[in-house]
């Protein structure tokens, strides 16, 4: 048994909206990785209000970045996209177990992995065959 999969038919303006999303999404987490890296007092003080060491900074800011370059690459970016995921979700944890309003701190993990997520479906044919929505 052979399943074949046909990608559902991408315009250029799918492509460049893909691509416009992917960006946005890039710009915001490189931000937040290099402002990680250099510690930033911003970053400092966030990371105490979560509860985290000072000095996890570095490493959180290393790990998104690398992320955010497998994201960045065509034959990686689906990788990245996982990664990326699981990173936002530990966001999402850290500010739920403080009690964080819902949609300004909460969610927004959520809004930037739809961004990811929206950006790489309408930029990759092999991601739209593996979620067609025809039968």
């Amino acid at each position: 048994m052979q399943l074949t999969t046909h990608a559902a038919p991408n315009t250029k303006t799918g492509l460049w909206i893909g691509r416009a999303l992917s960006a946005l999404a890039i710009l915001f987490l490189l931000f937040d990785g290099i402002t990680h890296v250099m510690q930033v007092s911003a970053v400092a003080e966030s990371m105490q209000q979560l509860g985290y060491p000072v000095s996890l900074a570095l490493s959180l800011g290393i790990i998104e970045l690398a992320c955010i370059v497998l994201y960045m690459f065509r034959p990686t970016s689906f990788l990245g996209a996982i990664l990326l995921t699981g990173y936002l979700g530990g966001a999402i944890a850290s500010h739920l177990r403080l009690g964080d309003p819902l949609f300004s701190h909460v969610l927004f993990p959520v809004y930037l992995g739809i961004l990811i997520w929206s950006g790489l479906y309408l930029r990759s044919e092999r991601l739209r065959a593996l979620f067609s929505w025809q039968r």
